[in-house]
């Protein structure tokens, strides 16, 4: 039980920091704008996870239910998705870019529904949750909607605390990222190994 959360909290760590759109626009408003703003939009991206992780925990907890054979689907619907994203950071490019050009100032509760909403109406979000929370599910004895929840809370808190730091280091993450032109292809290869690592485990 422990192990398996772990390894959901280093994996969840990982791809948190891990260079993407969602990490990038905090770090971009913080820079552009100032720390609190960039921890208003952390905080609207995390209470939008809430909502991915509630349509998660009952829609899967409610097939286990009616079908483990189905499940076995959903699974395996995940390995193929993991697999695909790890193609798609394979295909990408490992520079890392953000710019501050043009960025609007806006007031921290502005920030936060920007970042509530550019989580909430990302369907792509459900699908990596949905791909991602099942294979981490490790106990027969609480039910599968409260460790949906666990897993849910471990992964905000986790992202939440990497977020908040790329808000509050943001100059000397831009500053670092600049002069180490490499740091993209790290993180790139990082991304592929964690996503063909859960979906080979997943397929063990």
């Amino acid at each position: 039980m422990i192990e398996t959360l772990i390894s959901f909290v280093l994996a969840t760590a990982t791809l948190a920091i891990s260079p993407g759109p969602d990490n990038i626009f905090v770090l971009v408003q913080s820079i552009a704008n100032g720390k609190k703003y960039g921890l208003a939009t952390v905080v609207g991206l995390m209470t939008g996870c809430i909502v991915h992780t509630t349509l998660v925990a009952f829609g899967v907890s409610e097939v286990l239910k009616r079908n483990e054979s189905l499940f076995f689907i959903i699974k395996l619907f995940g390995a193929i998705y993991l697999l695909y994203l790890a193609y798609q950071v394979y295909r990408s490019d490992a520079k890392i870019a953000f710019s501050t050009k043009n960025v609007q100032q806006k007031t921290t509760f502005q920030l936060f529904k920007t970042g509530f909403w550019m989580n909430v109406l990302n369907p792509k979000v459900t699908i990596f949750f949905l791909a991602f929370f099942p294979q981490f599910l490790f106990s027969d004895s609480i039910s599968n909607v409260v460790q949906f929840y666990i897993l849910g809370g471990l992964f905000i808190l986790t992202s939440f605390i990497i977020f908040s730091s790329i808000a509050l280091l943001a100059g000397n993450i831009a500053s670092y990222t600049q002069k180490h032109k490499n740091a993209g292809v790290f993180f790139k290869w990082l991304q592929i190994i964690v996503f063909i690592g859960i979906a080979g485990l997943i397929i063990y």
